[in-house]
């Protein structure tokens, strides 16, 4: 049995210098589809060809070639980071939030990998 339930969604997040261009080129490229462009928080999000499984682009001036960081939806971050640290999972700081959109909290596998939590808040009654 697993310490955190996972729903069925995964985002892979990539840093890329200009989330529109890369955008428009898996749009090209891979026949992903534009889910959405979040200007403000510098975020754009691609349906792949995979169902429950999105690209996101995070807008960074230098980003690191071959990173990418696997996002797992749950329905409740708060209890699944506390499930995660009650067994000495390592977080990278407080769960961040954007309000009315998603909470994200990122930690890490025991080889230091990045993986991240993520609480669609727009499905939260």
């Amino acid at each position: 049995m697993s310490v955190v339930a996972l729903d069925n969604t995964i985002t892979i997040a990539l840093s890329v210098r200009d989330r529109h261009a890369s955008a428009r080129w898996y749009t090209d490229m891979l026949g992903f589809e534009l889910n959405y462009h979040i200007d403000e928080a510098g975020w754009s999000e691609l349906y792949t060809k995979t169902d429950g499984v999105t690209l996101g682009l995070g807008e960074h001036v230098e980003p690191v070639p071959g990173n990418s960081v696997p996002v797992f939806g749950v329905a409740n971050i708060d209890a699944a980071r506390r499930d995660l640290e009650a067994v000495d999972v390592k977080f990278d700081g407080p769960t961040d939030v954007v309000e009315g959109m998603v909470s994200t909290a990122t930690f890490y596998d025991p080889d230091g990998n990045a993986l991240m939590l993520a609480q669609d808040l727009t499905k939260v009654v």
